[in-house]
């Protein structure tokens, strides 16, 4: 019995100028108990499908162009989704269809605590008395398996992690026993070990309330992971459907292929990564295996570099680095207590190549990143650059180095001044180092900046809200080139793009490393990517350097228990 039918759907959306079509005429069910995963790049209308499905679109800027989503109620109904008046959507939204959303701080009241936003939910679709509400929030909070569920019920969204704010959100979702559960991108940006445990979380709620799941993710290894079919969204239209082994084992559209090819191979290091239009722009040519036209690095050709690389002195030596943080004390007088965020790190890093830092949220990577640009203090240790002790100068002494180190953060829209064009995000620190004459020479550079980094002239003037993700990515690495750096750390700075965008900023970091003679310390949780882009790469647990060697080699021979469940935990096609 098909629970949800979404049968020949189109809708537009409404621009600043006319009416977009978004979606083209998008047919597919859904059995009862079953997971349908929906693949596509941003923009591909994954979400929109997701959200007209609980018509969550404001009708003032959407509209239906043709077809309908029908659903099937418990009395043996079934409904038009978009017919329904707000009383009877009410009564399906959120009790008969819930949803989980991609960023969890962002979906929940950040000034309300956890177990009273789930009891607001309870209150809104269910008769239970108050006490019968919170008993149900703890049963809750116990079946998604979070630590100390009384302590969770009182506490606020900023106090709980990435991984127990998405579970506090399945929680709120499950609360009503909904038939179909809707997870928009669930796991993005969360480690993989965490990441491993939601998807874990989601098959086996299905399992236990037999409800079905329509599961969406730009990530098709996530989604071999859970889904029984698959459904392939490309520009709005759905270009290929099927069940999982046959979508992987042979993919007939290009844009399919693109997909499956983009994502870093655990097996092999090829030069370049295949992108989606790299694929679709090959087919268009007629030709019958893209993949043939992308070179493999071989392991003699990458014994040759790291022998020429590593016999040369460190560009960056960090001895003993620690990094400790107080607790808050129980009571006045009792004793304070410590956590290390870094604890006796022991680090050389040479001129011109990546290393990997790789674990879990928590383990020190970031505070390891901002201490070694002294954004964040180091209780103990140093920090050697060219020969340099760096570890005690003023702020002042550390000025004229501070444009030889530089950053690439996680998030570009927050790290980008909204305020500022991307011209003059360029030019700033430019100017604060007085690197070129004049703001013509200034303005010359930066234009070529945005021109080595896949941008162009048009774009110096426009701001950041303007752009896409990925392009957004590409100004924070043009505006970390801008004062001519010698060394990047790039924290996290794919863990939330697109696997195809993903392999276009790998790509360009990996060409502008060669023509700039960069040295990176890049930082992920996810392995493949790490393991694809370090020549070493250093596994972090509690502060700690648990595992350090030559990347391949971790990936083959892991040494520590931790590497190993790093390695288990990736997604595997």
């Amino acid at each position: 019995m098909d629970l949800l039918r979404i049968n020949d759907f189109s809708l537009e959306l409404k621009g600043d100028e006319a009416w977009k079509q978004i979606l083209h005429h998008v047919t597919f069910d859904l059995p009862k108990g079953r997971t349908i995963g929906v693949v596509g790049e941003s923009g591909s209308g994954k979400s929109v499908t997701a959200l007209s499905v609980m018509r969550l679109i404001s009708p003032k800027v959407s509209r239906i162009t043709g077809g309908a989503i029908l659903f099937h109620l418990p009395d043996d109904r079934d409904v038009n989704i978009n017919k329904l008046s707000e009383k009877e959507l009410q009564k399906v939204r959120g009790a008969r269809i819930a949803m989980i959303f991609q960023e969890p701080m962002t979906s929940l009241n950040p000034v309300i605590r956890c177990g009273d936003q789930i009891m607001e939910a309870l209150k809104l679709h269910t008769d239970l008395t108050k006490e019968a509400a919170y008993a149900r929030v703890i049963e809750l909070f116990n079946e998604v398996m979070l630590p100390r569920p009384e302590k969770i019920f009182s506490a606020y969204p900023h106090e709980l992690s990435g991984g127990q704010k998405q579970r506090v959100m399945i929680a709120m979702a499950m609360s009503c026993n909904p038939d179909l559960l809707i997870a928009d991108e669930p796991t993005t940006a969360l480690d993989v070990t965490v990441q491993k445990g939601i998807l874990e979380l989601i098959r086996r709620l299905q399992e236990k309330h037999q409800m079905s799941v329509l599961f969406i993710t730009h990530d098709l290894g996530v989604v071999a992971q859970i889904s029984d079919r698959i459904i392939v969204l490309y520009k709005g239209s759905i270009v290929e459907q099927g069940e999982v082994k046959e979508i992987f084992s042979n993919p007939q559209h290009p844009y399919t292929q693109g997909l499956l090819a983009c994502r870093p191979s655990l097996d092999k290091r090829l030069k370049v990564l295949p992108t989606v239009s790299s694929f679709i722009e090959a087919h268009e040519r007629g030709e019958e295996n893209p993949l043939r036209n992308y070179q493999e690095i071989t392991d003699e050709e990458r014994a040759a570099r790291h022998q020429q690389l590593y016999a040369q002195e460190p560009l960056i030596r960090i001895e003993h680095l620690s990094k400790r943080y107080a607790l808050r004390k129980e009571h006045l007088f009792s004793r304070r207590e410590y956590i290390y965020g870094l604890k006796d790190i022991n680090l050389d890093i040479y001129e011109g190549e990546t290393l990997g830092l790789v674990g879990e949220s928590g383990c020190g990577k970031t505070t390891l990143g901002r201490t070694l640009l002294r954004l964040i203090e180091p209780d103990e240790g140093k920090i050697i650059y060219k020969g340099q002790d760096i570890t005690h100068l003023s702020q002042r002494e550390l000025r004229p180095l501070r444009k030889d180190l530089q950053i690439i953060l996680q998030d570009p829209y927050s790290s980008l001044n909204q305020r500022l064009t991307v011209g003059d995000t360029l030019m700033e620190p430019m100017q604060f180092h007085r690197i070129y004459a004049n703001e013509k020479e200034r303005r010359k550079h930066a234009i070529e900046i945005l021109e080595r980094v896949g941008l162009n002239e048009s774009h110096f003037y426009r701001y950041p809200h303007e752009f896409s993700g990925g392009q957004r990515q590409r100004i924070s690495i043009a505006r970390a080139l801008a004062v001519n750096p010698k060394f990047i750390i790039c924290d996290e700075s794919v863990s939330a793009l697109d696997v195809s965008v993903q392999a276009q900023v790998l790509n360009l970091l990996n060409e502008l490393k060669e023509e700039y003679h960069l040295t990176y310390i890049f930082i992920s949780h996810d392995l493949s990517v790490v393991k694809y882009m370090s020549d070493r790469m250093a596994v972090m647990q509690r502060g700690e350097i648990v595992e350090y060697g030559e990347a391949d080699s971790i990936y083959r021979n892991p040494q520590t228990e931790y590497t190993r469940l790093l390695i288990n935990a990736i997604p595997k096609i």
